[in-house]
C-alpha cells in the first residue's frame, strides 16, 4: 500500500514490512464505522473470540482502532475506528478501487465482472 497522505509513516511502513497481514483486512473490512463490539466484529469475520481480541490490540497498538465504553450497555465495550484507523480504511478502499481499474484495463470490463462474482461466490462459502 502507498503512503495516503493520512495514513501514518510507521503504519505505512509497517505494511511494507509485510507485518500487517491478510487477517489485518477482516478488521478494514468487518468494523462497523460506528463501532461494532468484538464478538460481532469476530462472527461476520468468522473468527474466534480470542483470535480477533488478538487482530484488535495489534491495531490498538498501532492506533488504528480504540476500544470505549458502548453507551447502551455498560458491561461491553466496542471497537472503533481512530483517526488513524479512517485514513487506513480511505487508503485501502482507494487500492481497491485502483486494483479493479486496473484489473478492466487488463482483461476488460466483461471477464472482471465475471471474475469479481467467482471472487464473490468463492469468499461467500
Amino acid at each position: 500500500m502507498a503512503q495516503h497522505p493520512s495514513v501514518p509513516l510507521g503504519l505505512s511502513n509497517l505494511v511494507a514490512r509485510g507485518q500487517v497481514g491478510a487477517a489485518h483486512i477482516h478488521i478494514t473490512r468487518h468494523l462497523d464505522q460506528k463501532g461494532s463490539r468484538l464478538t460481532d466484529l469476530a462472527f461476520r469475520a468468522g473468527m474466534s473470540k480470542q483470535a480477533m481480541g488478538t487482530l484488535v490490540d495489534q491495531c490498538e497498538a498501532w492506533g488504528m482502532v480504540s476500544r470505549e465504553h458502548d453507551p447502551t450497555d455498560g458491561r461491553a465495550r466496542q471497537v472503533r475506528f481512530t483517526d488513524v484507523g479512517l485514513a487506513w480504511l480511505g487508503a485501502y478502499r482507494d487500492a481497491v478501487a485502483q486494483a479493479e481499474s486496473e484489473m478492466q484495463q487488463a482483461i476488460g470490463a466483461e471477464v472482471a465482472t465475471v471474475v469479481a462474482i467467482g471472487l464473490e461466490a468463492y469468499g461467500g462459502q
